[in-house]
């Protein structure tokens, strides 16, 4: 495990992830990229708890969702499972194992200030903080997609899976798309990543 998480996370953290996996009942996998995940974690029915993680994210995102499942694990043991998937006990599970992580010989000096904004209420998914996602995407690897923000008013843009859409006008923090086959009204958050395209 050791060699494999070397591949993905700061050389700097890896020693400190293993000390959170020792634990007999408990699997890592790795996993080809899904769109609606970074990661997830799950009991299984044999009693053990595994966390998958997506072998595509560039290596402070791959700690952020580890260290995000291994706090669902660890909230789960330590309260049962009738807690809120993201609850309370959860939030603070995560604050407490990622707190050790925050610092500049682990995070680039510049997603630091973010990171410890973002982690004073934890979300669902740190794709909702537009902010941290932006600064954690200018460490992936060079792709055709941007940003929903980025885009110009009345673009349009393509999802993975093919679908087309307007962008419309923000309401609070989210944009109006229209789905052009459908004429259905969607909400998109800011930093929803999508293929330009170009008219």
């Amino acid at each position: 495990m050791q060699d494999a998480l070397q591949t993905y996370i700061p050389i700097k953290a890896v020693s400190q992830v293993l000390e959170l996996l020792k634990h007999d009942n408990l699997v890592v996998k790795i996993k080809k990229e899904r769109k609606t995940r970074h990661g997830d974690y799950k009991r299984l029915p044999n009693g053990r708890h595994q966390i998958t993680v997506n072998s595509n994210l560039n290596i402070y995102r791959f700690l952020i969702t580890l260290i995000h499942e291994i706090a669902h694990f660890e909230a789960y043991k330590n309260f049962g499972r009738t807690i809120k998937p993201h609850g309370i006990e959860w939030k603070r599970t995560f604050q407490h194992l990622m707190l050790p992580f925050l610092n500049p010989e682990i995070f680039p000096i510049e997603i630091l200030p973010l990171l410890a904004k973002h982690f004073k209420n934890p979300k669902a998914s740190s794709d909702t903080d537009v902010k941290l996602a932006y600064a954690l995407k200018q460490f992936d690897e060079p792709n055709d997609k941007t940003f929903i923000f980025e885009l110009p008013l009345h673009s349009r843009f393509k999802l993975y899976n093919g679908r087309i859409f307007k962008k419309g006008d923000i309401r609070r923090t989210r944009y109006e798309c229209i789905e052009i086959n459908t004429g259905r009204l969607y909400l998109f958050n800011a930093n929803a990543e999508v293929e330009l395209l170009i008219d």
